[in-house]
């Protein structure tokens, strides 16, 4: 028995290398092409998008130049930016957003303040009004620390061909020199979630990350509207799965979305990470079970007890192997990720990576021993099957 349970490891560990080098061909591969455009079809047929952008506050200093970016967009269709503000009276909030208006008079834009009650997400809430006063077939939902180039609309847009119904973007974050969250932020998205993003986007597994993703329209009418979906938290996988159940696919855009907030720090991301192994353990139980497996510590132990015991080999030696393999190939994919130089060097990488690699088994424990959502003014409850209740309002 001892031995299958070492084979069993040691098998899937291999899994796991694996998954990391493919992941790295993966992200050549998929990431940073450009997409090849027939310029006179799109001409004829380019659909129109509406941008949603739900704003909570105006405190983040990027906020204006995150926004600013969807107001140059090049792109030869008609599209729509609807921003939808969650606090009426943040003053400085509408001020950005009517410089913005004055200084492109030609986007078109609409704003709605306040949102609607219609169930336990507040991202919902606060969309709602937005959704329902847009027009056009393709439905942009785009975060507020998002910033786009020029061409990421048109990127997503010649994505979605006629058997896709959803287009999403990797979630990675944009350069800030000296600024060690901002690494942290860089390898976890980078690297560690980098690569089970592009594993499952090839391999058609619904991963789709709302800050970032295009939707047919018409699929969410059919699905019973916005509404339907705020009795979720995760509504981004919900809309993926709806799209699943209309019988289209999920393409990953060419592109990453690049977040680019003022405010970071280590205990944010923290706290983003725990809320996000929270949902998966309430809507994918049975596979978040392996998730610690998969981080480099315990897949370390794991397989170096496994060698000992099925080989006799130094257990040491193989740890201290697995950790300069697995050091190298999270460097190689977040430059592939990155496509282009990093704002860091290798010494300032493997110190966030190591903090990172320690702390993943405290915030995957964290989880299971808080399994309560703070989030904005409330705190949830997920029920299996992601369904949120909401348990008491946060003072």
């Amino acid at each position: 028995l001892i031995q299958c349970i070492g084979i069993f490891w040691l098998l899937y560990w291999m899994v796991v290398r694996f998954i990391h080098l493919l992941a790295i061909v993966l992200g050549i591969w998929q990431l940073h092409r450009k997409p090849r455009l027939d310029l006179h079809s799109l001409e004829q047929s380019i659909p129109s998008v509406s941008i949603l952008k739900p704003i909570c506050d105006s405190d983040d200093p990027f906020l204006f130049s995150n926004l600013e970016t969807f107001f140059t967009l090049e792109y030869p269709g008609r599209f729509e930016i609807i921003f939808c503000l969650q606090d009426a009276s943040d003053k400085n909030l509408q001020l950005y957003i009517n410089k913005l208006k004055d200084k492109y008079p030609n986007v078109k834009t609409q704003v709605f303040c306040g949102g609607e009650d219609v169930g336990m997400n507040p991202k919902i809430n606060n969309m709602y009004p937005g959704y329902m006063a847009a027009k056009y077939e393709l439905l942009l939902i785009s975060d507020a620390r998002i910033r786009m180039k020029k061409d990421t609309l048109m990127d997503m847009v010649c994505c979605m061909t006629q058997d896709v119904g959803l287009v999403h973007q990797m979630p990675f974050i944009c350069d800030q020199n000296g600024v060690p969250a901002v690494t942290l932020e860089k390898i976890h998205f980078g690297a560690s979630n980098a690569k089970i993003y592009l594993l499952a986007n090839a391999v058609s597994i619904n991963c789709a990350i709302g800050m970032s993703e295009l939707i047919r329209k018409d699929i969410l009418d059919e699905s019973g509207g916005l509404k339907v979906f705020a009795k979720y938290l995760a509504e981004d996988y919900f809309f993926a799965q709806a799209v699943l159940d209309s019988g289209y696919k999920l393409r990953m855009a060419t592109q990453p979305a690049w977040q680019n907030s003022g405010v970071v720090g280590v205990s944010i991301l923290q706290d983003r990470v725990t809320r996000w192994n929270k949902l998966r353990m309430a809507m994918i139980p049975f596979t978040s079970i392996l998730e610690p497996a998969t981080e480099w510590i315990l897949s370390g132990f794991l397989a170096s007890w496994s060698v000992l015991t099925l080989f006799r080999l130094d257990p040491l030696d193989f740890f201290f192997i697995h950790l300069l393999q697995w050091f190298l190939l999270d460097w190689v994919l977040l430059l592939v990720v990155q496509n282009g130089e990093l704002p860091f060097n290798k010494f300032e990488f493997l110190v966030m990576w190591m903090y990172r690699e320690i702390t993943a088994p405290y915030l995957y424990a964290n989880a299971i021993a808080h399994p309560e959502i703070k989030w904005r003014t409330n705190s949830f409850r997920i029920n299996l099957g992601g369904i949120a209740d909401t348990t008491s309002q946060v003072v």
